[in-house]
């Protein structure tokens, strides 16, 4: 890998945007654009595969090793291929106590998955989190970056059948 890689696996804007980051820190502290790096490759490719994350490491002159450290340690990242849409359902203690594990119970009796699977037609992906500081709307789940809150099991049904 080298760092000619990076451009030919995401989009010029892609690499637009890497650079636009890379420009907020001092040359010598590259390794600063990250967290953003990986996640515009993310967002363009879906997933993070070990020649993207090499690829990004390469272009900001880091080892290899510290794009795999940033990306495993934060839950927002995925080595795996996934759904369409990502589903991230809080089932911390406020939403446990509101309802969330009649919501997960939904996903398996209807969809088939638990969290951490894909729906076999790749549209969902459910991810159990631990708290995203919406206690005041529990139970409540993200889908693609929009928070969801106050749900119930019949309003979680016409939520997801509603995505595309």
């Amino acid at each position: 890998m080298s760092k000619a890689d990076l451009p030919q696996l995401l989009s010029a804007e892609a690499i637009d945007s890497i650079n636009t980051w890379i420009k907020k820190y001092p040359k010598e502290r590259k390794r600063a654009a990250i967290i953003p790096a990986l996640t515009i490759a993310q967002d363009e490719l879906g997933y993070l595969a070990k020649e993207t994350m090499n690829a990004v490491a390469d272009y900001l002159e880091i080892p290899h090793i510290a794009s795999y450290e940033v990306a495993t340690f934060y839950s927002m990242f995925s080595m795996e291929p996934r759904g369409k849409h990502i589903v991230s359902l809080c089932t911390n203690v406020s939403c446990m106590l509101a309802g969330s594990g009649d919501l997960k119970k939904w996903f398996k009796d209807e969809l088939g998955i638990a969290p951490g699977e894909t729906s076999k037609d790749g549209r969902i992906t459910l991810k159990e989190v631990e708290c995203m500081a919406a206690c005041g709307g529990a139970p409540m789940l993200e889908v693609s970056k929009q928070y969801h809150e106050n749900l119930d099991v019949e309003k979680l049904s016409h939520l997801i059948k509603e995505l595309t």
